[in-house]
């Protein structure tokens, strides 16, 4: 949690809020390569990278 609280206050103080929609996508495809790795779906995943 501590590295959440200071990348917020990162952008916050230097105003990067770009950073924030970057951040939040590379986290939903790292959730979703996660759930789906010992599911039947993982093949047709890996083929979109």
């Amino acid at each position: 949690m501590e590295l959440l609280r200071d990348l917020w206050a990162f952008m916050k103080e230097r105003k990067k809020w770009w950073l924030g929609p970057i951040i939040l996508i590379l986290a939903l495809f790292g959730a979703l390569l996660v759930f789906t790795q010992g599911s039947a779906v993982a093949p047709f995943i890996y083929t979109l990278f």
